[in-house]
């Protein structure tokens, strides 16, 4: 919290030029995939494909001269700082409303490629921008708040905090509060099935470390294969949907895992090393029992709904997050079994993230094989 609030101010100038960058990444992102869903996407810098009321006129050459450029990003610029009623329409018509105000206070021009293309990337970049930094902010006052008031002792340590707040920022940037709320809803429920009889777990040497805290590494291992499909989602030229459910694949497998591990730990009358099925005791890496096996069924159930009333998915992707979580999972444990304390990076985190690429791949393949 001190950090942040220290660092808040030296950020500034630092947010401004990563998000240049983002908006130019986006711009490029419509070049590929549809830029929003009620509009013909841009294929190439060489044939834009724009619905023809959003053509510039062909009266003047202002479109493809230096000084016309020059003035229509001027003029797009004002627009964007002063036209809030423009940011206020629905996501899929922002960018094209203040490409049409760029259009008729501009004067027209003849359809070039680099005018045609700024008037649909002006209010795009716009956009992004303006929603990076409101998820700058509202994380920020977030994260500080919840350090005032020590709230997050139950479930972070501080450093974790800190990681937290990065995650945050990145995930309501990618995908807005649905995406967030996903997240935040990951780590709320995985911090309370960590809790479930902690006191006999601590005492038979299996219960997780920190009281169940998550630090940073603990973050990244869980939530770097979310962080990275909420950031392909936003930016890549491919289609958004398909980052989009491998972002909710990847959390729901690694909910699954904690379900299945805690219940079964807390639970579980018989374990069975997943390798030869013999019998071992519970918390063994590898190990699997019944009760843990449908607690994390549920667990992906349980995240997998959430993500399609966060409208990150469809109905259809909860059942590919279910069946990738549990394929996942149960390579998880094979790892677990044969790779875990052998090798000496294999740690529990870099399990995690092996768990997490599989549950998000597995999906990601039957959205594009299957839809």
């Amino acid at each position: 919290g001190v950090g942040i609030d220290a660092s808040a101010g030296m950020a500034t100038p630092i947010l401004r030029t990563s998000m240049a960058f983002v908006a130019f990444a986006l711009c490029l992102h419509l070049q590929g995939s549809e830029a929003f869903s009620s509009v013909a996407p841009l294929r190439s810098l060489r044939d834009p494909v724009l619905p023809t009321q959003l053509r510039a006129k062909r009266t003047s050459t202002l479109g493809s001269s230096v000084s016309g450029l020059r003035a229509r990003a001027t003029l797009g610029g004002r627009l964007l700082r002063t036209d809030i009623a423009a940011l206020k329409t629905a996501p899929d018509q922002r960018g094209f409303a203040l490409a049409r105000k760029v259009d008729r206070f501009g004067g027209g021009g003849r359809s070039s490629t680099s005018a045609t293309a700024l008037q649909g990337w002006v209010g795009t970049g716009v956009y992004l921008y303006s929603k990076w930094q409101v998820s700058f902010g509202l994380n920020s006052v977030l994260a500080g708040l919840m350090f005032l008031s020590k709230k997050y002792e139950k479930m972070l340590t501080t450093a974790g905090l800190f990681h937290a707040w990065i995650l945050g920022v990145v995930l309501w940037g990618s995908l807005g509060p649905g995406g967030w709320a996903t997240g935040a809803f990951y780590l709320a429920a995985g911090s309370r099935v960590t809790k479930l009889k902690m006191a006999e777990k601590e005492a038979a040497g299996i219960a997780e470390g920190r009281g169940g805290r998550r630090g940073p590494e603990n973050v990244w291992g869980s939530a770097a294969t979310a962080a990275i499909c909420a950031l392909l989602a936003a930016l890549s030229p491919w289609d958004s949907g398909l980052f989009k459910l491998g972002f909710v694949a990847s959390l729901a497998t690694k909910l699954s895992d904690t379900f299945a591990s805690e219940v079964g730990k807390a639970y579980g009358k018989t374990t069975y090393l997943i390798t030869s099925l013999e019998r071992v005791e519970p918390g063994t890496e590898g190990a699997v029992s019944l009760e843990g096996t449908l607690a994390g069924v549920v667990g992906s159930l349980i995240l997998a709904l959430f993500g399609v009333l966060a409208r990150q998915i469809t109905p259809v992707g909860v059942l590919f997050c279910l069946v990738a979580a549990f394929i996942a999972t149960t390579a998880e444990s094979y790892i677990g079994a044969t790779l875990q304390g052998r090798i000496p990076w294999m740690t529990n985190e870099v399990v995690n993230f092996i768990n997490t690429s599989i549950g998000a791949a597995v999906a990601m393949a039957m959205y594009a094989f299957l839809l």
